[in-house]
């Protein structure tokens, strides 16, 4: 028989505001309480007492904290890496790419400290790259079909540790805050240890300020 915390930790769990609210301990429990309670007795079909609640929302608080300093502690942005000046292009794949990711790369090691990255998809390959070298993909990729391509843009890249791969929620958490910040993501790269988000050159001074100060903000 399911019992008052699996229903409270389910009706939590599909509110993200409200499992935000928990885990920052900024909620009233006795009024949260109160206001969940009907949707519990409905669930339950009985009767629960406010204070069964209560109790139910303290545990699930407690297990959210827990949860959300594992992740702060898998996220290293005491040295936030930012590029500027990037554009982004994304073409279908065909028979005829295999080999020219490799020159792209080959173009980007000539000029130290240029920014490449290659993404292949199962029907897409997107590359993020500095200005500087748009004429040269232009040119390498001039037979294949571009999907969309994308000019004034730069990223962020965000440090990870090695727990970050076996801890939930590393990802969600940085992203929900700038979601919740009104900063358009434009695409996200990932690696074992990083985590890199692409944005409008407009958004990238907010974005900067939003993950710098991440810790104050949870």
């Amino acid at each position: 028989m399911i019992s008052t915390s699996e229903v409270v930790q389910s009706i939590i769990q599909k509110s993200p505001l409200l499992e935000d609210g928990l885990a920052r301990g900024i909620i009233n429990y006795s009024a949260l309480a109160r206001d969940l309670r009907p949707q519990i007795e409905k669930k339950l079909m009985k009767s629960i007492k406010r204070g069964a609640i209560v109790m139910a929302l303290k545990r699930v608080s407690k297990s959210l904290k827990y949860e959300k300093q594992k992740i702060r502690q898998t996220i290293n942005l005491s040295g936030l890496t930012i590029r500027s000046n990037l554009v982004e292009f994304t073409y279908a794949n065909s028979d005829t790419m295999t080999e020219k990711p490799k020159q792209v790369f080959t173009i980007s090691e000539k000029r130290k400290g240029v920014f490449c990255n290659i993404s292949q998809g199962v029907r897409e390959t997107m590359i993020v790259a500095a200005e500087e070298v748009e004429d040269e993909i232009k040119k390498i990729f001039k037979q294949e079909r571009l999907i969309a391509s994308i000019g004034d843009i730069s990223a962020i890249t965000i440090l990870l540790n090695k727990e970050s791969v076996i801890t939930p929620g590393v990802y969600y958490s940085v992203l929900k805050l700038l979601a919740w910040n009104n900063i358009n993501i434009i695409d996200v790269i990932s690696t074992y240890s990083e985590l890199t988000v692409i944005f409008d050159n407009k958004d990238i001074d907010k974005a900067f300020t939003i993950l710098r100060n991440y810790n104050s903000n949870q």
